[in-house]
């Protein structure tokens, strides 16, 4: 019988700001965290992600590689962040070249088991629990859905 390659959970080589709460387990690797931001339980946040200040992370997000937040984000519970949109009619397998990047403005609010595909997230956006962003928003304002669309505009 053969013994399974083990890989522990922890945090390693993070850059954080003053003032950050991580809950742990959490898996934080080779990633930015900006100061005062709150990091949740059951977390993994990749290599090269940048969060900017005072965002929220709540448990069991995923943020995976080449996603970058703004400051004064809030992310629900369970948002999951895809950058393998499956060009090629499956998964990259490894191929980089292939992943595309997630840019997200300031203040914007993920609602709890969002999935955002690879997009870019204007300012003061709510994004509504449960949605799946398929493409970009330029408007600030309240979206839904799948895929999410918008609903209302942001004063």
């Amino acid at each position: 019988m053969n013994d399974p390659q083990r890989v522990k959970v922890g945090v390693r080589d993070v850059e954080f700001g003053a003032g950050v709460k991580i809950v742990e387990p959490c898996n934080l690797y080779e990633c930015k965290i900006g100061d005062n931001c709150f990091i949740g339980p059951f977390t993994e946040i990749q290599k090269g992600v940048s969060i900017g200040p005072r965002t929220r992370v709540q448990s069991h997000a995923f943020v995976c590689e080449l996603v970058t937040m703004g400051e004064d984000c809030f992310i629900g519970h369970g948002v999951m962040f895809i950058n393998d949109t499956f060009a090629t009619g499956g998964p990259a397998r490894g191929r980089h070249e292939l992943w595309r990047e997630t840019k997200i403005g300031n203040r914007v609010s993920i609602g709890s088991n969002a999935t955002i595909m690879p997009v870019q997230i204007a300012d003061d956006v709510v994004i509504g629990a449960g949605s799946v962003v398929t493409g970009d928003i330029t408007t600030a304002g309240t979206y839904a859905g799948n895929p999410a669309r918008r609903l209302a505009s942001r004063r």
